[in-house]
């Protein structure tokens, strides 16, 4: 069955999540159970859990990898993901 981005953008496109405040890590896991690409930090949430404050965005990243490896589903990484999203990567800008 051919979605409505489907139709507008062909298949195409990526598209992806972020999830603000408490609902994050939720939102997320849908996201990617439904082919979505996610992302997190601490610019979005501050929090891990209930009442349980993220000291990192790499707090959030171990916490959704954790998730999203329990569902069996595919984690690009950082080279993977540039690829497909077609970024130069750090060594290629000048900044």
């Amino acid at each position: 069955m051919m979605g409505v981005d489907d139709r507008l953008f062909g298949d195409d496109y990526h598209w992806s999540v972020l999830g603000a405040g408490r609902h994050q890590m939720g939102m997320l896991t849908m996201a990617a159970q439904m082919g979505g690409h996610v992302r997190v930090g601490l610019e979005d949430s501050l929090y891990l859990g209930k009442g349980q404050l993220a000291e990192s965005n790499a707090d959030q990243v171990r916490k959704i990898r954790r998730i999203l490896d329990e569902l069996s589903l595919e984690v690009a990484s950082p080279d993977a993901a540039r690829a497909m999203l077609g970024l130069k990567g750090a060594t290629s800008v000048a900044f």
